[in-house]
Formats: structure tokens, C-alpha cells, sequence
């Protein structure tokens, strides 16, 4: 049989829901929750802080009151989104001393980075922000410079229920991806500089 004159069947273009998916929907639609969230952009892939500066710019365009603070960036950084931020009328904070493989003094930095969560502990106790980003925050836990457990037993007595916290870094330990409610892995699959030796650039990395 010559099937050359059948034609093939179209791709849909509608994305299937399953009847329990359908429910869940239906019932967050009845409930109307809302719930400040804790969110974890983490991995070893590209785009944690990029992700995260979408939700900014998302909640700057609603007038949400918005503050990003960066832990190791240096504190005279004038990155991008930096730059972006002046403009726009947004809270940039950088804190550090540059990248930890760039530091001279690693018990200084340390030290800066315990500043800067103490620095955020005062602004979230203030409760005048909607969204704040902790950008490069995991590694503070994953260096042992603070305790995990110490910082998620301070945010359940003292975050807003209405504060959205946004959280970014490489490897997010165990008991924040159990504290948080939405947690995001970037997976790389392909890089530039690995695979054609290009280095960072500006617009997109930095």
C-alpha cells in the first residue's frame, strides 16, 4: 500500500493535562491562597541569577517593592544589572569582595558574607519589601560560613508571611530544598568557554 498520499498526522499544539492536574487547578482556583515563597535557583548550569533578576523586573513593572543583595559580588561591582538598576529605580546591594577564588583573605570574606546576612536578617525583620533576592547566598552554607539549619530556623520565626525570598547559588544543601517551596536546578549541558573558548561577555554574562 502507498501511504506517500496519506497525510501525517498534525502535532498538536496543545499541551495535555492530566484529570488530576485539571482538579489541582480547579481547587487553587477556589482556594485563592497566597503565601510569600521561598524560592531556590540552584546548579551547576548558567542562568541562576538570571532567572531570578526576571522575577525583579516582573515584580518591579507591578510596583512590588523589590531589593537584591549580592554576597560575593564586590561591593563596588558595576555589572549590567547593576547599571539596569540605577536606572530603573531598583535596590542593588553588593556586599562582598569579589569572587572567593579572587580573594586574598578568605577569613575576610567570610566575614563580609556574615555582615551582609546580618544586614538581611535587619531587612526582613523591617518587612517593607514584597521580594528580596539573596543572590549567591547557598554558598555561605556550602562553605560552613553559616548554618543551614541555624538560618532556616531564624526565617520560620521571622520572615513576613508576605515576603517572597529568592535564593541563588550552587549547591543548596538538603535542608534548604526541604525549607523551600520552589526549587529550581540548572543543568549545564553545553558552555561556551568549554566548548569554544569564549569567555564571559557583555549583555550576557555580566
Amino acid at each position: 500500500m502507498n501511504h506517500a498520499s496519506e497525510p501525517s498526522p498534525e502535532k498538536s499544539t496543545q499541551l495535555e493535562s492530566t484529570e488530576e492536574a485539571k482538579a489541582r487547578r480547579a481547587a487553587a482556583r477556589t482556594a485563592r491562597r497566597r503565601k510569600g515563597l521561598v524560592i531556590v535557583n540552584t546548579g551547576n548550569g548558567k542562568g541562576k541569577t538570571t532567572a531570578a533578576l526576571g522575577v525583579v523586573l516582573r515584580a518591579w513593572g507591578r510596583k512590588m517593592r523589590v531589593a537584591v543583595f549580592q554576597f560575593l559580588k564586590n561591593e563596588h561591582a558595576n555589572f549590567g544589572e547593576i547599571k539596569a538598576a540605577k536606572q530603573l529605580g531598583l535596590e542593588f546591594i553588593p556586599m562582598g569582595d569579589g569572587w572567593t577564588w579572587t580573594s586574598k583573605d578568605m577569613e575576610q570574606t567570610a566575614a563580609r558574607a556574615r555582615a551582609g546576612w546580618a544586614r538581611v536578617c535587619a531587612t526582613i525583620v523591617e518587612g517593607a519589601y514584597d521580594i528580596l533576592v539573596l543572590d549567591e547566598f547557598t554558598y555561605l552554607l556550602d562553605f560552613g560560613w553559616l548554618d543551614a539549619d541555624e538560618v532556616i530556623s531564624w526565617l520560620k520565626e521571622n520572615k513576613p508571611a508576605h515576603l517572597h525570598l529568592i535564593i541563588t547559588g550552587r549547591n543548596a544543601p538538603p535542608a534548604l530544598i526541604d525549607y523551600a517551596d520552589l526549587v529550581t536546578e540548572m543543568r549545564e549541558i553545553k558552555h561556551p568557554f568549554k566548548e569554544q573558548g569564549i569567555r564571559a561577555q557583555p549583555g550576557i554574562e555580566y
